[in-house]
């Protein structure tokens, strides 16, 4: 891994002080005060959201494998515009685009790990996963490649949906390159996604994870899954559930034993005994006053107060390799509170991930943030 990114190579130096307007044809006009600190070009990365090119937090765009392998950051971005494995409300297929595009850009100074992100975490964009319109095959395969391409060169993927058929190729590009069985998974869901077919469907939203199990590529005893709600699956999906030694967490322990309690315990059991984990978050484990933009909403859910530092935490200390974020559809979103938490939950991971740089290198948080493995007063 790279070192540290010089935060003056990032920012530029300033030029503050006041600025003079030259004399002209008014010669009783004086001096005009200085309406900003420095006429110094902003950084790409500093420029609001709805400005330049829409990139994934401003980040470098890299979008071929010859790129990311002579560049060589830490994570890469993908997008997986595909949604035609949905059942319900299609529209996932346009999240990458919104997650960069309409996003609130916040900062890049997160406050509780008082942690400069890419001063200690080099992100870049590395555009989409080819999905051709009405192929699931070959847009599972083009995401398959890319992602484990990724992987491959030891760069962290963090994939961004579409409906959560990708999960399939995408944890399966990933556990080829960590070793097949020995990737962890955990998942945040609403529901399992585990039915065998969906209307004569094997690459439904409704069916990857039970794909994953039923190839290898990760053993059913490490896969865990978190706020599972609602009305679906029925006793018999449960029953092979249970078969695979798959563990769940309905939201209903979630709101009983709290999220911290059940996050250590889903932690634990998804990485025993594996090399590598890989984090997949449906939008939708949120509840839909939080995230109405979603295909198949259920009432209930986590809040995002919870979720973020979920996200966080499991960055924080376990051995991930590779994360998604999916079923984000902005056409039924509201003030983009959709995009946003989703735009958030890749935050979590890159600051957690920048910690873990920070702390490798020995320095610690700056204010007003914590060490988060450190005792409270």
């Amino acid at each position: 891994m790279t070192g540290p990114i010089d935060p003056l190579a990032r920012h530029g130096a300033g030029t503050g002080g006041a600025r003079v307007r030259e004399q002209d044809d008014h010669p009783h006009t004086g001096p005009i005060p200085p309406m900003s600190a420095s006429q110094a070009p902003v950084p790409a990365d500093d420029t609001p959201g709805y400005e330049g090119l829409a990139t994934f937090c401003h980040r470098p765009w890299m979008p071929t494998l010859d790129d990311l392998a002579a560049h060589r950051p830490d994570v890469a971005v993908i997008g997986a515009p595909f949604d035609i494995g949905t059942t319900h409300r299609p529209g996932a297929r346009f999240g990458p685009r919104a997650l960069r595009a309409l996003a609130y850009e916040p900062g890049t100074y997160h406050l509780d790990l008082g942690v400069e992100i890419f001063d200690w975490l080099d992100v870049v964009d590395a555009g989409d996963a080819r999905c051709p319109i009405g192929q699931t095959e070959a847009s599972h395969r083009n995401i398959r490649a890319k992602v484990g391409g990724v992987a491959g060169l030891g760069i962290i993927p963090v994939i961004i949906g579409g409906d959560h058929s990708i999960t399939w190729p995408a944890a399966s590009g990933v556990a080829e390159a960590v070793g097949w069985g020995e990737l962890g998974l955990l998942h945040f869901d609403a529901h399992a996604d585990t039915a065998d077919i969906v209307d004569g469907n094997l690459a439904s939203h409704g069916t990857p994870m039970r794909r994953l199990i039923e190839s290898g590529a990760v053993r059913g005893r490490n896969f865990v899954q978190v706020g599972l709600r609602g009305y679906w699956p029925p006793p018999d999906v449960f029953d092979w559930m249970r078969k695979q030694d798959m563990r769940w967490h309905l939201m209903d322990e979630v709101w009983e034993r709290g999220s911290p309690a059940v996050v250590t315990d889903a932690i634990a059991r998804a990485v025993d005994g594996c090399r590598a984990l890989y984090l997949s978050v449906d939008i939708d484990v949120l509840d839909p006053g939080f995230a109405p933009g979603t295909g198949t909403p259920e009432p209930g859910g986590m809040t995002p107060a919870d979720l973020l530092r979920a996200v966080r935490r499991i960055a924080l200390d376990t051995p991930l390799v590779a994360a998604d974020i999916v079923e984000v559809a902005p056409p039924y979103d509201h003030a983009d509170s959709t995009v946003n938490n989703a735009h958030r939950i890749a935050l979590e991971v890159f600051a957690a991930l920048a910690h873990r740089r920070r702390a490798a290198a020995g320095e610690t948080p700056g204010l007003p943030g914590h060490d988060p493995h450190a005792q409270r007063p």
